[in-house]
């Protein structure tokens, strides 16, 4: 056999390695999903097995944001030490095991440290799918990005079908819990027995890096900004919307569904207009997109088809924002699992800041503070993102 014949086996078989590592990826990240989205719909039940009110479980968010913050953290020092397949398998074999004992814990400090668990679980898994792909598709890894997240959102789209169709059928929600454990567990098998991506943080990188620390700033606060924006409107969509107008729980509430469901599909859009465009020019229609459709929801007093109008908008518009983001970063800095957990570590603050916010100035100014919050959020992630262009610029330059 000739080097000619070789040499095409040889990519051939590497062509397929990839593509299985990347399909488990997304397994990974479709799981991630179904977790991310399981505990708001079950706050009523998981009030009722443990016998406390609704602002009592509520904090069950909390703890979870915390330890995701953590997770990131710890995450960006493990990726960077130790194989990353070994450590998703662990991570989601934790993950099966604490879906399937939340049903059975009656106390609510028991729930709130394994939301606290899950929470950092959650936020090694994230930073770990985020820095192997980079790791693994490098410059391509736009397209690879986009789909990634798109198998995120599918899983968040599915989970309340899943727990809807449980609570019709059983009247709990038990079984939601332990349906979803039991999706989860074949995928802590996948990555395992394929090789890990090359880790990227040697020394040569590191002080590549160094030159670069406030760009990573940037693009740290950048990552809170837009964050917060996402969380914001997913989550005050539906209050925004019954204080407007009376009467109109299940619209409302469709348009939460909407807005979701136009954040999965744009990101699936957004695969083939990644692999052609320059991450800088989807990143600034994307802004430019949110703050049209955001707009429209600031005139006087929005009727619904302008709110749904808005909403879907909103949706397909942010849908790239977050994985485009990582590629732009990928482009200009050698992505270690440190830098991204900062990345992941600034998404965190900005879920949990944003809708805070919004909250107080709500009572005080009404509905349209959620707009306007919103609005002054990514026009300030706007401006961002252009001193961001113009720095990743000159230290090209440099």
């Amino acid at each position: 056999m000739n080097i000619s014949t070789i040499l095409p086996m040889m990519q051939t078989t590497k062509a397929s390695k990839t593509l299985s590592i990347t399909i488990g990826y997304y397994v990974a990240f479709l799981m991630f999903g179904l977790v991310a989205a399981v505990l708001g719909p079950t706050l009523p039940g998981l009030a009722s097995q443990t016998h406390t009110t609704i602002r009592q479980v509520s904090m069950l968010f909390t703890a979870r944001s915390l330890g995701y913050l953590f997770g990131a953290f710890l995450g960006g020092r493990l990726y960077d030490r130790f194989p990353g397949h070994p450590i998703l398998s662990i991570v989601l074999a934790m993950m099966t095991i604490i879906i399937a004992t939340v049903p059975l814990i009656p106390f609510l400090w028991g729930l709130l440290t394994l939301l606290l668990l899950l929470g950092v679980i959650e936020g090694v898994l994230e930073l770990g799918g985020n820095t192997l792909l980079v790791w693994l598709h490098k410059e391509k890894t736009g397209p690879f990005m986009n789909g990634l997240h798109f198998f995120f959102g599918v899983g968040a789209f599915v989970t309340p079908l899943i727990v809807g169709q449980v609570f019709l059928h059983t009247g709990q929600i038990q079984w939601a819990y332990w349906i979803l454990a039991i999706l989860i567990l074949p995928s802590a098998g996948w990555l395992c027995r394929l090789p890990s991506p090359e880790i990227q943080s040697n020394a040569r990188h590191q002080e590549q890096n160094a030159k670069k620390t406030f760009l990573v700033g940037v693009i740290v606060v950048l990552f809170l900004l837009y964050v917060g924006s996402e969380v914001s409107f997913g989550g005050w969509i539906y209050t925004y919307t019954i204080s407007l107008y009376q009467g109109v729980e299940t619209t409302a509430a469709y348009l939460t569904s909407a807005f979701w469901g136009a954040l999965t599909f744009g990101r699936l859009l957004a695969i083939p207009f990644a692999a052609y465009f320059a991450p800088r020019l989807l990143l600034l229609a994307n802004f430019i997109g949110c703050l049209i459709s955001v707009s429209l929801l600031l005139i006087g007093t929005p009727s619904l088809t302008i709110i749904w109008i808005g909403t879907l908008g909103v949706g397909v518009s942010m849908a790239p924002v977050f994985p485009t983001l990582l590629t732009f970063a990928g482009r200009h800095i050698q992505i270690t699992a440190k830098i991204n957990s900062w990345f992941c570590i600034g998404s965190g603050v900005g879920g949990m800041t944003l809708p805070l916010l919004i909250g107080q100035v709500f009572e005080i100014y009404g509905p349209q503070a959620v707009m306007f919050t919103i609005f002054a959020d990514l026009i300030l992630g706007l401006g961002l993102l252009l001193g961001v262009m113009l720095c990743s610029f000159r230290f090209r330059q440099a």
